[in-house]
């Protein structure tokens, strides 16, 4: 299973999304430090994720990042070498 696979099932199963975007950013990192996996490989290393949910009324930014970082912690600290995040409620995207 990709990775992204993996961050998209435990995202939904954690924040039920109105909306998630997981794109993969590893090609724009190539022979940057941080784009060769621990097996040698390359790819599936630097991510950009957007994320939509109720659970995030109310919230700082940096206490949803926390959350999200919580459930991703095992990527984060394998595979994933990067994470650029936005993680918005309904209401903020409404006025954007």
């Amino acid at each position: 299973m990709r990775i992204s696979d993996t961050m998209r099932e435990k995202l939904v199963a954690a924040f039920a999304p109105n909306l998630l975007v997981i794109q993969d950013d590893s090609s724009r990192h190539a022979g940057h430090s941080g784009a060769t996996r621990t097996d040698g490989s390359e790819g599936e290393t630097h991510f950009s994720i957007r994320i939509v949910s109720a659970q995030f009324a109310g919230l700082s930014r940096v206490e949803r990042q926390r959350r999200v970082y919580d459930v991703l912690a095992a990527e984060l600290s394998d595979r994933v070498h990067a994470l650029a995040l936005t993680a918005l409620s309904p209401a903020e995207t409404a006025q954007r």
